[in-house]
């Protein structure tokens, strides 16, 4: 497929392809959709098998960007940026200085942000070179545990959904990943007393929540078996694929990882399982929320407000998708599609 075809096919407005070989950079920038506002999404820095895995991989998050910022009632459109190379690199000034460069040539059109292998830190590099970027030490910082704080809300939700009781005392939790969001969603699940089974890559993630807050660690294939109430994917993405829909026994797969369907047809498959399937670019919104407070200058404790909010934004998906009689993902896009469509006719798109 040719990349108008890939394009067209989503409904993206632009790419950005930017390389600096001199200091090992080779991004991708893709803006999805900027009707309510200029493009908002995260520099993910990754080693992939291709470049063509890469390109995929922006135009997917950029896509989740838009309907995030929509159904989050923001006035934001969607975009993403990826990094091609090594996300344990130590030198990493000029990779990040040439990505600056690179978002300051939209001119505003797009705005970044960290996402899976970059840091506040990295974005003060960036910001060396452009304004358009949030998420910076001096800013709003770190969004993992506002981001958690909305993971946890949203488990609540669909606690409530299902059990008739948002209470989490002694529902078991398997948590995949437990990086910067995944440790402060253990921890604020732990708080209310909730089981927890956990897994990662890194041995000394998962040490860490066991010896904090009493977790069980598994291998990381293992979660997927865990016999728990509720699965929590806050890793990397397609988590929810052919090969581990069987093995699934939750009552509820809700988690902050973006993409955790490898295909559409994935949340008929859960809701055909009876599982309930929290969307996860509504969930995972609290990142999203924290960086646009930065630009709205938002206290903390507004942004932390504002994604708690998504409780009863999932609760409204839940019963859209009963009254529609479709998946909740499927519920999920329309609402956000809706929203997106209604702002067309009051404006012309982010320029």
């Amino acid at each position: 497929m040719g990349l108008f075809e890939l394009m067209a096919e989503q409904n993206h407005e632009q790419l950005v392809f930017w390389s600096e070989p001199l200091f090992g950079y080779k991004g991708i920038i893709a803006i999805h959709d900027t009707t309510l506002g200029p493009a908002l999404g995260g520099t993910r820095f990754w080693n992939y098998a291709s470049e063509e895995d890469a390109l995929v991989d922006a135009l997917r998050l950029s896509r989740g960007m838009t309907y995030k910022a929509a159904i989050a009632g923001l006035s934001l459109g969607g975009g993403k940026s990826v990094i091609i190379g090594d996300p344990s690199a130590t030198d990493r000034e000029m990779i990040f200085r040439s990505h600056g460069r690179a978002v300051d040539s939209l001119k505003g059109r797009y705005i970044t942000a960290e996402d899976v292998g970059t840091s506040p830190d990295d974005m003060d590099f960036v910001q060396m070179e452009t304004e358009h970027v949030v998420g910076v030490l001096e800013g709003s910082g770190d969004p993992s545990p506002v981001t958690a704080y909305g993971v946890y809300r949203g488990i609540k939700a669909c606690a409530f959904f299902r059990y008739g009781d948002d209470s989490l005392g002694g529902k078991h939790v398997a948590v995949q990943g437990i990086g910067h969001v995944g440790y402060y969603l253990c921890r604020d699940l732990a708080a209310e007393g909730a089981r927890l089974t956990v897994t990662d890559i890194d041995p000394d993630r998962a040490r860490r929540v066991v010896e904090e807050f009493g977790a069980v660690a598994v291998d990381s294939d293992a979660i997927y078996d865990v016999d728990a109430d509720v699965f929590a994917p806050c890793a990397l993405g397609a988590v929810v694929n052919d090969d581990t829909l069987g093995r699934l026994r939750f009552d509820i797969v809700a988690g902050a990882a973006n993409n955790q369907l490898a295909r559409a047809e994935h949340g008929e498959a859960l809701e055909r399982k009876d599982i309930l399937y929290a969307p996860d670019y509504v969930i995972n919104a609290g990142g999203l929320i924290n960086v646009y407070g930065e630009l709205e200058r938002w206290s903390p404790e507004r942004a932390r407000r504002k994604a708690g909010e998504i409780y009863g934004t999932l609760l409204r998906i839940f019963e859209r998708a009963t009254t529609d009689n479709v998946s909740t993902s499927v519920a999920a896009d329309r609402l956000a599609e809706a929203r997106i469509m209604e702002s067309r006719q009051l404006r012309r798109s982010y320029l």
